[in-house]
């Protein structure tokens, strides 16, 4: 026969008055309330989570597919990369997307993106460029670039270009904008460096 050990039971400090016992009524709603509290707390984030999952995949989607087709993707690119190419984005832009090719000669950041007339002007006075030196039907990205990303400059228009050409390292930049709509031009840029 074993042995068997019994924990001694440790008494309530002398100043704490004990407790009374918990009915059986009372342990099952604090249970029930404790589960639930529970669940609200675990449930109601994750099912947020799903909903908003879903959403972004779906719309990530329908940008990733219209896209895809030329290579380009859907969101902005890095602050390392519009620093290194000085293509800087106005902040309210739209429909923003990007491509970059790298090769031991030259390396190309393509962007286009939607802005207003004022964020055109703003996205030129970065580059030193104004809206002034806009020329109508120049087309500043060559036939070559244009390829890379399935860009055509042949549609609605009026269509304008600039080239704003510096010295290596610093990139070359050539944009075009489409004026279809004038107050939300479609802003074009290729912008290549040479390490």
């Amino acid at each position: 026969m074993t042995a068997t050990t019994s924990v001694p039971h440790q008494p309530a400090p002398p100043d704490e008055p004990g407790r009374p016992p918990e009915s059986h009524g009372h342990m099952v709603r604090r249970r029930a309330l404790t589960l639930l509290t529970i669940m609200l707390l675990i449930g109601v984030p994750a099912g947020y989570l799903v909903i908003s999952a879903n959403q972004s995949r779906d719309s990530g989607k329908v940008k990733e597919a219209r896209y895809s087709a030329t290579g380009l993707t859907a969101g902005r690119p890095s602050s390392v990369l519009c620093s290194l190419y000085q293509v800087k984005i106005p902040a309210k832009a739209t429909e923003v997307a990007y491509y970059e090719t790298n090769n031991w000669k030259t390396s190309r950041l393509y962007a286009q993106f939607n802005t207003s007339e004022a964020g055109l002007a703003k996205f030129l006075h970065k580059i030193d460029k104004s809206t002034g030196e806009l020329k109508e039907n120049d087309t500043a990205i060559s036939p070559r670039d244009q390829g890379i990303v399935g860009w055509s400059f042949t549609g609605e228009g009026p269509w304008y270009g600039l080239t704003h050409t510096q010295k290596n390292p610093a990139p070359t930049l050539d944009v075009m904008v489409n004026r279809a709509d004038p107050d939300h031009p479609t802003v074009y840029v290729v912008s290549r460096t040479t390490p």
